[in-house]
């Protein structure tokens, strides 16, 4: 299944994560600090959706309500 989200509230613009039988295969994010999401990405893979959700959800980016890793953790909700 391939997920698109439209992040709110960041610097990232587009996500784009392929989930196969609730594993993540590949993330890729638009926008934002690019060494920041390579590496988000690449803890994520080939990790289990329900794994992922709850650490990533909450984070926020400095005074911001909610961050790039956040948005992920909401378009992930989607796969379960």
């Amino acid at each position: 299944m391939t997920i698109r989200y439209r992040p709110k509230g960041v610097c990232s613009r587009d996500m784009t994560i392929e989930v196969e039988k609730g594993m993540i295969q590949s993330i890729h994010i638009d926008g934002g600090c690019s060494g920041n999401l390579q590496g988000l990405a690449r803890l994520a893979e080939e990790r289990p959706v329900a794994e992922v959700i709850p650490l990533l959800a909450g984070i926020r980016c400095g005074l911001k309500k909610t961050s790039c890793p956040d948005q992920l953790a909401k378009a992930l909700q989607s796969a379960l």
